[in-house]
């Protein structure tokens, strides 16, 4: 596994990909955060907090995340060298695992440098420093975990096609059934009740409990089951490949 992990974050440091990703992720949500104007914009929301840069950070992520996992299977579909890995000394669930855990780091490397806007806001608060960081660590963290099952869900949708392009929407649209579709049909149920349970269902909900500040186990354990789940999802498809 340890090896699959390295020669993932060698293939994405060696190839523009990394550097376009995080690029990419760092000035969208500059130019949203800081530069356009609109709801998203600090100055013009009039209150020193990060909560625009986390309602904005899971969209931009939405594409951001399967347009790197798009390759982690239908590449190795396309040049034949998915067999290649079949034979090597490594299981598939740790060539899965090492897959996964390749984009998770590179997604959690594009979060660092966003730690200087918690400073930047933190320092244009009516008393500087007076940033309340109880929901800014609880952010960080849903974002993280968010970003688990996007990548779960993005090296699943890489094991349908040979095609990258398809294994990108497919894994684009997956990824925002996961995260808004449950949340957007529980807006046209009128039973409160089954409302909050479709509501239930989706990553939303979750990640803006955990953005409150406060660790709910049922938050912790939905993300790690639905991120469980597309990597079993993952095993069998390759496991049906191999046969």
């Amino acid at each position: 596994m340890l090896a699959i992990f390295k020669r993932e974050i060698q293939s994405f440091f060696t190839s523009p990909i990394a550097y376009l990703v995080i690029g990419l992720f760092l000035v969208l949500n500059g130019l949203f955060l800081w530069v356009f104007k609109g709801e998203f914009n600090i100055f013009e929301y009039g209150i020193a907090d990060l909560s625009n840069f986390f309602l904005l950070t899971p969209w931009v992520f939405l594409f951001l995340i399967p347009a790197i996992t798009m390759k982690s299977f239908s590449e190795e579909r396309k040049l034949g060298t998915l067999e290649l890995l079949f034979i090597k000394p490594v299981s598939i669930a740790q060539t899965v695992l090492g897959k996964f855990l390749g984009t998770l780091a590179l997604g959690s490397i594009a979060l660092i440098p966003t730690l200087v806007y918690v400073y930047t806001v933190s320092q244009l608060g009516t008393t500087i420093g007076n940033l309340d960081m109880g929901p800014v660590m609880g952010s960080y963290f849903g974002t993280v975990l968010l970003m688990a099952c996007y990548t779960a869900i993005g090296v699943f949708a890489s094991t349908l096609s040979d095609n990258q392009i398809v294994a990108f929407i497919v894994g684009v649209v997956l990824c925002f059934i996961g995260y808004y579709g449950f949340e957007g049909l529980s807006s046209i149920v009128d039973d409160g009740q089954t409302s909050l349970g479709i509501k239930a269902l989706g990553m939303k909900q979750h990640f803006d409990s955990i953005s409150l500040g406060v660790l709910d186990t049922r938050d912790l354990v939905y993300f790690v089951s639905v991120t469980g789940f597309f990597l079993f999802l993952t095993f069998l498809q390759l496991k049906n490949m191999n046969r």
